[in-house]
């Protein structure tokens, strides 16, 4: 029975080491001889094995979303949608004014007539998601002012979507394996951005920070349109619209193209002063409405790049309704509250479209992306920024792993020279655990850092404790009279407890570093938690059945060396 329980042991140590040395050294293709030498065991564990920032090189930046910016930008959206429900249901109001900083934000609408105040009020709620805002009137005026605890949970949320769509553009441009989380207080809105192997950072800063808001508007045509729908500044814009910008109109620059075109002209474009147009708001469709945006040629060669772009089917019925409606009407492709293209509509358009802009290729393709993965909720503003070069993260891996081999080999040399023949079963217990902890990393997709190494290295100590304190007990029994075999049994028996009782405790404590701690802190807790997992396997298991064959050498053992 002794010896079947052996071999079974034996057959899982065996097949446990292996899947484990595979998972480590072995491609993942079909493997060839070559892989198996010295450079390809190299190129695989490079390969297999994923490197942080400090040990890769690459950039880290921490970025604050601007939520006091969405919240304001909200207000106003509502505050307009108000004013329109209010005009549309036959109340139009004197005056709506909007309350936007300092925690409060606030909608106060003037009515006409006070006499009004509640049937405005019951055709704002019927058009104006207002569930969180609080209603008050007095005198003549009524007003929504938005809850702190709906301000925090949709700061929250406007984080969470900017965190969704900056994972987004990083995968679209092409970076490997980047690190998004969020980064401090939860109150701080921030956000940690790590990409490994990126040094030259600062187009993809502009990628993650460029806003995306596109909207399609109504170009209001000065009192004589031709030649031109613009005016040469901004104050004569405004005189245009006696002297005071209505709430359903905006001054928006414009200094992209001489004049504007008709459906199937050239584009011409120069570089003119910035001028100024006046447009309906809302408008007709934005940015939401987008089905696609892509970065294609145009006449002007290889300098001249345009954005087509293409609406889902209700924006593309909305659009088309709109152009039907307003043939020889001019349209404007606003980006980012600059008009880049004023059109003459000729016909009823449904789905598609094209900025245009004499773009570069690049610019054209970070445009593109930027619409294609949605406009952030809030502008970005970054608040760190470093970049780790590849020679100091190869120093770093050098630096860990000569700690690493120096710690490893004291360790040997100790257990050798103090329990001598048995502590080469505690040397091959160490040498698998270190085996099983870099599978598990590859297994689990875990990123090694620099504090992880660290993590190891202390895992080294912690394994060996565990074989010390399974020696130590072993000697005890043997000072008490037993036989060899019963002082072994009973050494591994009595041991386990102080073994398991320490593993727990320190993998609890890794835990909370892991759930509260960052990047590094987390890298340090999950290499440790798998080493001791690991090691309860390699340092009681396969140590006891080293022994176990040890003691079935022979028909009596008469001495052990420990």
């Amino acid at each position: 029975m002794k010896k079947k329980n052996l071999l079974q042991r034996v057959i899982i140590t065996a097949v446990v080491t292996l899947v484990g040395l595979y998972i480590v050294i072995g491609p993942r293709r079909k493997p060839t001889l070559s892989d198996f030498t010295w450079s390809g065991i190299k190129a695989t564990l490079q390969a297999n094995i994923r490197l942080g920032l400090d040990l890769r090189g690459g950039s880290h930046l921490v970025m604050r979303v601007k939520t006091d910016e969405f919240l304001k930008k909200l207000t106003e959206g509502n505050a307009l949608a108000a004013q329109t429900s209010a005009r549309e249901a036959g109340y139009p109001p004197k005056d709506v004014k909007v309350e936007a900083g300092g925690g409060t934000y606030r909608i106060i609408l003037e009515a006409a007539d006070p006499s009004k105040l509640k049937e405005i009020e019951e055709a704002v709620k019927k058009k104006v998601e207002l569930v969180d805002w609080i209603s008050s009137t007095s005198g003549s005026t009524i007003s929504w002012t938005l809850t702190p605890t709906a301000q925090r949970a949709l700061a929250e949320q406007a984080t969470d979507q900017a965190q969704r769509i900056i994972e987004s553009r990083l995968d679209a441009v092409g970076v490997s394996e980047p690190l998004v989380q969020r980064h401090g207080a939860q109150t701080s809105h921030q956000i940690l951005v790590q990409m490994p192997g990126i040094q030259d950072p600062e187009r993809v800063k502009e990628l993650l920070k460029g806003e995306s808001r596109l909207e399609l508007v109504h170009i209001v045509s000065p009192p004589s349109p031709a030649p031109s729908q613009t005016y040469a500044t901004k104050e004569q814009a405004e005189q245009s619209l006696g002297g005071t910008v209505p709430t359903n109109r905006k001054v928006l620059p414009y200094a992209e193209r001489t004049e504007p075109t008709t459906a199937g002209d050239p584009a011409p474009a120069a570089d003119k002063p910035k001028q100024w147009v006046v447009v309906e708001w809302p408008p007709i469709i934005d940015g939401s409405e987008l089905r696609n945006a892509s970065a294609v040629q145009g006449r002007g060669g290889a300098s001249d790049y345009q954005i087509a772009f293409s609406l889902k089917p209700s924006g593309a019925e909305k659009f088309g309704a709109w152009t039907g409606a307003n043939v020889n009407q001019y349209m404007g492709v606003v980006l980012n509250d600059e008009v880049k293209s004023i059109a003459f509509i000729k016909s009823q358009i449904f789905d598609q479209g094209e900025i245009s802009g004499r773009f570069t290729k690049q610019s054209a393709d970070d445009l593109a992306l930027t619409l294609r993965s949605g406009a952030l909720p809030a502008p970005i503003e970054y608040m760190e920024e470093r970049t780790v070069g590849p020679s100091l993260g190869n120093d770093s891996i050098r630096s860990g792993v000569r700690a690493s081999v120096f710690g490893l080999l004291f360790v040997v040399v100790f257990m050798l020279f103090y329990y001598r023949g048995s502590g080469v079963n505690a040397v091959v217990a160490l040498l698998l655990n270190m085996i099983l902890m870099l599978a598990a990393l590859i297994v689990f997709g875990a990123t090694l850092t620099l504090p992880g190494i660290a993590g190891m290295i202390l895992t080294i100590g912690m394994a060996v404790d565990s074989n010390v304190l399974i020696f130590e007990r072993i000697r005890e029994e043997l000072l008490t009279g037993k036989t060899i075999a019963s002082a072994v049994d009973q050494g591994f028996q009595r041991a386990i407890v102080t073994i398991i009782d320490t593993h727990i405790t320190t993998i609890v404590s890794s835990m909370f570093l892991f759930v509260f701690g960052t990047g590094p802190l987390r890298g340090f807790a999950v290499t440790l938690v798998l080493g001791l997992v690991i090691n309860l396997f390699s340092a009681v298991y396969v140590s006891r059945t080293i022994f176990m064959w040890q003691l079935t050498r022979k028909r009596r053992v008469e001495t052990l060396s420990i």
